[in-house]
């Protein structure tokens, strides 16, 4: 079954580089051990290695999410209409957008290891958040989604 236009799901998960890493830090926790012996060694193996990981996990487990008419992203939750008309930023403007162009009252899900993201308008006057911006693999996709999800919304009342 294949998705609605309005429906869009990415997990922001971090690099497999990230997790050479965090198997690399294992072994060096395991080295580190090595004097106390063979038991110690593995268990600073797999106990530096599974904090390690389970960091690289944790940030990395960022999502966003367009489903029945929201947005989800992170913690945020923004209804398709209290949102204006989306923007993808390639990764020359996303860069500005995270640094001197970045509005501090914005709400930002972003991830360094993206290069790309949009940008949208909170049209809800009574938020105080300017913007949104969302690190994404897929800004065509999520663009789509999001403008898929407020024409399907029902109309409100004028205002």
């Amino acid at each position: 079954m294949q998705p609605s236009p309005a429906h869009h799901d990415e997990r922001l998960t971090a690099p497999r580089s990230w997790w050479g890493v965090a198997a690399l830090t294992g072994l060096a926790c395991a080295l580190m051990l090595l004097p106390l012996g063979g038991l110690a060694l593995l268990a600073g193996l797999v106990g530096g290695g599974a904090l390690a990981g389970a960091l690289v996990s944790s940030y990395g487990s960022a999502r966003v999410r367009v489903v029945n008419g929201v947005l989800a992203a992170g913690d945020a939750r923004i209804p398709a209409t209290a949102l204006g008309e989306p923007e993808v930023l390639d990764a020359e403007e996303a860069r500005a957008w995270r640094t001197y162009k970045a509005d501090a009252r914005a709400f930002m899900l972003l991830r360094g290891y993206v290069p790309t993201a949009v940008r949208v308008e909170v049209t809800d006057p009574a938020d105080p958040t300017p913007y949104v911006y969302l690190s994404t693999r897929e800004p065509q996709a999520l663009v789509a989604a999001l403008r898929a999800a407020k024409a399907a919304a029902p109309a409100g009342p004028a205002g």
